[in-house]
């Protein structure tokens, strides 16, 4: 079971999106969670870029202020749960809109991000290595862009907290609220485009140094 306190953010197609082009970068984007303290120091050069770059995109994210208002917004029925269902709120988003941030059909994104992870299988840590056979056979990436495999994926996510959350139910208000949360969703993510280019830059100086 995970517990609260291990609560992992669940956007990875927001982290794998804006690590650029390059594979190890997406790579360490995307497990970037399950990588702890300094063990970061090591992966490859790159793939510390992205679990460095992951942790300065889930800082940004936490503190802005439109996220908060998209999160406040569910507070009073998930309470410490509604920072993970607006992080897939938002992937929801970014995977149904795809055409206004890439010129890549999104499918053909995913499933060259599944051959990099095979392809890169011996530099993942255990938890991904783990993770991968049920992604690429949930196609977990392409699916958030449906509303019903978006809340069968949070039933089935509600399984795995030793806390209760029914975040299933969150598919409800989004509903209810579908063009709030869009918006805010593009208005939060034009920002973090920027950061993440930023800090994209800035993480590998400091690397190379």
């Amino acid at each position: 079971m995970i517990f609260l306190s291990k609560l992992a953010t669940m956007n990875f197609l927001a982290h794998i999106y804006l690590s650029g082009t390059n594979e190890r970068i997406q790579i360490g984007n995307f497990m970037g969670d399950g990588i702890r303290g300094k063990d970061y120091k090591n992966y490859h050069t790159d793939i510390q870029l992205g679990v460095l770059l992951h942790r300065s995109i889930d800082s940004f994210t936490d503190f802005h202020p439109i996220f908060r208002q998209s999160k406040y917004r569910l507070v009073p029925k998930f309470n410490h749960f509604s920072g993970i269902i607006i992080d897939m709120f938002y992937d929801h988003f970014l995977a149904k809109e795809w055409a206004m941030y890439h010129d890549e059909d999104l499918e053909v994104f995913t499933q060259r991000f599944y051959r990099s992870l095979e392809n890169h299988k011996e530099e993942l840590n255990l938890k991904t290595q783990n993770l991968l056979p049920y992604l690429i056979k949930g196609n977990w990436l392409l699916r958030y862009a449906n509303l019903t495999d978006l809340q069968q994926i949070l039933k089935q996510m509600d399984h795995r907290f030793a806390m209760k959350s029914n975040m299933y139910e969150a598919v409800d208000d989004l509903y209810a609220n579908y063009e709030d949360f869009q918006r805010e969703f593009h208005l939060f993510f034009k920002d973090l485009m920027v950061h993440a280019e930023t800090e994209r830059i800035r993480i590998g100086e400091e690397l190379r140094k």
